[in-house]
This record gives structure tokens, sequence and C-alpha cells, in this order.
């Protein structure tokens, strides 16, 4: 366990050289489903856009955000649904974190951290579909998902 001396306690912070198989188990090991979570909630911005822009004819890549701001309908609620996106994904991200770093239950963070990701994929079904009392509510659920991560830790 030499390759384990830069390891912080609990930080998942190591030294990575002269390991073993066994060792390198360990390590790959430290990239948890909510840490993958965190990489999942990154890419829903995206989807949105990918949504926005679905058979969209004639874009203008010179000047994409100035095509998006003239959109209507379900495409400028991709639009919103994009913004919202990025948002929720700081507090979230910063959930997962925090919930790592107070080395709160691994099972509890991986649940909340699938339960995000699900959640905000019906938010923005639900956000595009046009949808609003029900998305909100949907929101909400999603928000406490990310409160419940800070707090699990403590």
């Amino acid at each position: 366990m030499a390759a384990m001396e830069g390891r912080a306690h609990g930080a998942g912070v190591c030294a990575c050289r002269n390991i073993d198989n066994d060792t390198f188990e360990i390590y790959r090991s430290l990239m948890t489903i909510a840490l993958w979570g965190v990489l999942g909630a990154a890419f829903l911005p995206y989807l949105c856009i990918v949504i926005a822009r679905f058979g969209l004819k004639g874009f203008d890549n010179h000047h994409p955000r100035q095509v998006t701001e003239r959109f209507t309908g379900w495409r400028a609620r991709a639009i919103s649904a994009e913004r919202n996106s990025w948002e929720a994904f700081a507090l979230f991200a910063a959930g997962v974190f925090a919930a790592h770093l107070a080395q709160a239950p691994q099972s509890r963070m991986d649940m909340l951290a699938l339960a995000f990701i699900a959640v905000r994929l019906v938010y923005i079904t639900l956000y595009v579909g046009d949808k609003p009392s029900l998305r909100s509510s949907v929101w909400l659920v999603g928000f406490l998902l990310t409160i419940a991560l800070f707090v699990i830790g403590a």
C-alpha cells in the first residue's frame, strides 16, 4: 500500500505512481455512481440544445445565440430548459462533492444522484411539452434531492 501514501483520509486524493493491479482497482473504484452522475448532469443542457435544434433548417452557426433567441413554442421552451439545467447542475455537482467530502453513505449518494438525473429528464420533458404546473412540482423534487446530498453528510 505504499502507493496510497499520498491519499488524504476520505478525500480520494492519491499518488498514482508504481501501482499494482489490486491498487489500481482501489483507484478505479473512487469514480462512484454519484460522480458519474455529475458527468451525466453536465450533458443535460446539451440534450436540451439538441432538442431545440432538432429538424431545424438553415441554422446559422456564425450567430447561434441570435438564432435561438428567435425560437418560439417548444423550441423556446427547450432553450429555457437548457438554461435551467445549467443552473441546477451547479448546485447538484456541489452537493455530490460535499457528500463525498463528508463521507456520506455511498449507496445514498448514488441513489440521490440517479434520482436527480431521472427527475431532471422528466423536468425537461415537461418543460418542452408545456406542462408548467407539473414541471414546477418536478423541479422542486430535483431541488430537494440536491439539498439531500448536502444533508446526508451532516
